[in-house]
């Protein structure tokens, strides 16, 4: 029989361990730099997550963190959690998620996935929840934005995930990069096929002009 809760923990460690990987070799510039119009950066998530772990792994078992992080406010709507201001450093910020997945690894080994928990910042009368809820949540968000961040590291130097447990591919050579070109205007041939012309593809990857 599978065991749910070890499922769910080797789940979430891989996509830790993912999103961490992201930062690898890059200088602190493109690790801040916002790529989206949203702003999404490859620090901001490292550091949205922490907050998460905390949070939902943590506080909401009436186990808070031993050293609070310096961004955490009594509202967590209030707090900037998506982008690293100049005094709070890779090290730091990387420093505090490990600190955080400690922390909750902690929680799940330590409680059964029926135990109960509380979200005060969730909506009145939908604040109560178990942990088996809160780790499937922390999976899919932590899922999610290794993906975001994967998408991110590609837009900066091409470099993608890893597939199954082989090496994440190195930054594209000058060829690699034209066959990725030439994969965005093959996609973009077909895709005005159709639905009609009413873009033009660039020779830049991802971009179209309108």
């Amino acid at each position: 029989m599978v065991d749910l809760k070890a499922e769910l923990l080797r789940v979430l460690q891989s996509s830790r361990a993912v999103l961490l990987a992201k930062l690898d070799g890059l200088p602190e510039y493109d690790r801040r730099r916002p790529l989206t119009p949203t702003g999404t950066n490859l620090l901001g998530l490292v550091k949205h997550l922490a907050g998460l772990e905390y949070g939902y792994l943590g506080d909401a078992f009436g186990r808070p963190p031993l050293e609070r992080p310096s961004w955490f406010r009594d509202d967590p709507y209030t707090e900037i959690d998506m982008w690293a201001t100049p005094d709070e450093s890779t090290d730091y910020i990387t420093g505090v998620y490990r600190q955080a997945c400690t922390h909750s690894d902690l929680t799940i080994t330590e409680l059964d996935l029926n135990t109960p928990g509380h979200v005060a910042h969730w909506a009145l009368g939908h604040q109560e929840t178990t942990l088996a809820v809160l780790l499937i949540r922390m999976t899919a968000e932590t899922s999610q934005h290794a993906g975001h961040a994967d998408i991110i590291r590609e837009l900066i130097d091409s470099q993608t995930a890893p597939i199954g447990n082989a090496p994440a591919r190195p930054t594209r050579r000058e060829s690699d990069t034209q066959g990725a070109t030439s994969q965005v205007v093959r996609v973009g041939s077909t895709h005005q096929r159709a639905t009609g012309p009413p873009c033009a593809w660039s020779s830049t990857p991802i971009h179209t002009v309108c």
